[in-house]
């Protein structure tokens, strides 16, 4: 991969054969985009208000390019990660701080992965919470295997997942034979009906924002191919801005598929579906029983894929702000106790997702703020230093990404 990516720096390699070393880091980012969290936000904004709020799904993945790729820059700029120049940044207490919130972040991010993970397995097979929780664990463990055997075998398993959940919503949505004119108006013409549609609209954004991304992706750039001088760093995050831009694509089609087969099964037939469970069964009832096969594999395989990307993050999270690591596997032991001791409390699993997205909304900001600032100043990332127009975009988008997150916190909590 080093030799490839040198001769495309050098220009010697020419069309896709030249893009090709750099693609994978924000595949693996990505998989945090559709988590099972947006199952749910997707899945409920689309049985209640249609193709009302499609146009957030087309915004958060535009603000998704934006920051994921200020994220990738700081990696390659500085050849650190976001935790690490947090940590040679802000005084020690901030960054023991920091480091505790991004472990509750990882928690959170866990509990969704994993119960949904969980729930597609008891979805597709009938087994109890239970059992299906602790095969998910044993699959999990195996995904994070790939990681041991090299930075690609990981991002090519990544991206084999992802394909799975990208080819069963593409079924989904041929089946459900969505109406062209609303589903463009919804895509391109914002706008609300209620309070209650400004709440989903933020678990939209909340979901698709994902603050342990943020920490991610700066660390797969940040020694995945080293630039010698400022203009091979400044190509290189040229051609990740090209892996970022594909692989939001992806993850925004995704994330727009469900909630155009919410729109045209669920609405269409005046159900509001606010279960994953529930939009499993009623697939099965308006498309046949393969749709909702297709909608549990999907399920099952992003919260598998999500779930290994979380443990990365944990394991970012902690070398950074306090330069301690536990084995990852260990790592994965502790993160999955929390949500089996939810699934054997019999507690409600879309709820679960809901309130892990609540915790998520609390953390965005202490990756987001820390972004902006870095990738702003030359002194920290010289010929890659944030334009002035992007610093100022950044710094509007998250004064709203945060104001949203601390609205959707309120509602669920006070609400």
């Amino acid at each position: 991969m080093i030799n490839a990516a040198q001769q495309s720096l050098n220009g010697q390699s020419r069309g896709l054969r030249r893009l090709l070393p750099f693609l994978g880091p924000a595949f693996i980012a990505a998989v945090a985009y559709i988590d099972p969290g947006n199952f749910a936000t997707n899945i409920a904004a689309g049985s209640q208000y249609g193709y009302l709020l499609l146009w957030v799904v087309l915004l958060s993945n535009l603000i998704a390019v934006l920051i994921q790729s200020m994220s990738a820059k700081l990696g390659i700029a500085t050849g650190k990660n976001l935790p690490e120049i947090a940590r040679e940044q802000f005084p020690k207490p901030v960054s023991f701080g920091l480091w505790i919130q991004g472990e509750l972040i990882v928690i959170a991010t866990d509990l969704a992965e994993f119960i949904g993970a969980a729930l597609g397995l008891y979805l597709l097979f009938g087994l109890p919470l239970l059992p299906s929780a602790v095969i998910a664990a044993v699959g999990s463990f195996a995904i994070l295997e790939l990681q041991r055997r090299g930075v690609r075998s990981l991002e090519a398993g990544i991206t084999g997942l992802v394909f799975i959940v990208v080819v069963a919503f593409a079924i989904q949505v041929f089946y459900a034979e969505p109406e062209i004119n609303p589903l463009v108006n919804g895509l391109f013409i914002p706008k609300f009906a209620d309070v209650n549609s400004v709440l989903l609209a933020a678990g939209i954004l909340g979901a698709t924002v994902m603050p342990h991304a943020i920490y991610l992706h700066s660390a797969l750039t940040q020694r995945r191919i080293v630039g010698k001088d400022e203009e091979e760093r400044k190509k290189i995050f040229r051609f990740e801005f090209i892996d970022i831009v594909i692989a939001m694509i992806i993850a925004g089609a995704i994330n727009a598929s469900m909630l155009i087969v919410a729109a045209s099964l669920f609405f269409e037939n005046g159900l509001v579906i606010q279960d994953l469970d529930v939009a499993f069964e009623q697939l099965g009832v308006l498309i046949g029983p393969f749709a909702g096969i297709l909608f549990g594999i999907g399920l099952l395989t992003a919260g598998l894929s999500s779930s290994t990307v979380g443990t990365m993050s944990g394991d970012i999270i902690m070398q950074g702000f306090i330069q301690r690591r536990i084995p990852l596997y260990l790592r994965r032991l502790i993160t999955i106790t929390p949500p089996l001791i939810i699934i054997a409390l019999g507690i409600n699993a879309t709820k679960a997702l809901v309130m892990s997205q609540v915790v998520l909304s609390f953390g965005i900001a202490f990756a987001l703020i820390p972004l902006v600032i870095f990738t702003s100043k030359r002194s920290i990332m010289g010929g890659l230093v944030n334009k002035r127009i992007t610093t100022i975009t950044a710094w509007i988008l998250s004064i709203i990404i945060i104001a949203l997150n601390i609205f959707l916190l309120y509602q669920s909590l006070f609400g």
